[in-house]
């Protein structure tokens, strides 16, 4: 196993297989939906312009602690700076091998990488028409979204 692994599969390769069945599972519904209610395509666009990926989720999440820990370091007790540490620590780990410990717990709760925001997002795009037609034909709706899902995930 490489120490230092590729950018975009790094954390569903450090994922339990569950949960990237379950965020792939979501997304696919999502993209039916849509596929059956394209008017609301436009509103889901924007929603995915919102959503925060495991990447962001995880910043914030350091940035809060690693604050907290000094501050409180600072002012209430001098070991409190452990925590700084131990969360630069899991940040470098996730930054090197897309792994550390509050990732499961997030993947979990069904928080995404960037790619696989953006695999919605072009299947979403792929059904508005943006990149002329697909799928076999208009009146086939579910088809049409996994043939638009298959395109986004090339």
């Amino acid at each position: 196993m490489d120490i230092v692994v590729r950018t975009t599969a790094r954390v569903p390769d450090h994922t339990p297989e569950r949960y990237n069945r379950q965020i792939e599972a979501e997304t696919t519904e999502r993209v039916g939906y849509y596929a059956r209610n394209s008017p609301k395509i436009e509103a889901r666009l924007r929603e995915l312009d919102e959503e925060w990926d495991i990447e962001r989720t995880l910043e914030a999440n350091a940035a809060t602690l690693a604050l907290s820990g000094t501050l409180l370091g600072a002012f209430v007790d001098r070991r409190f700076l452990v925590l700084p540490a131990v969360v630069s620590f899991f940040l470098l780990q996730h930054a090197v091998q897309g792994w550390c410990p509050p990732v499961p717990f997030f993947r979990r709760r069904g928080v995404r990488t960037a790619r696989e925001i953006e695999i919605e997002r072009y299947a979403l795009k792929a059904l508005r028409g943006d990149f002329g037609p697909i799928g076999p034909s208009v009146r086939d709706r579910d088809t049409q979204a996994s043939h638009a899902l298959q395109a986004a995930r090339l």
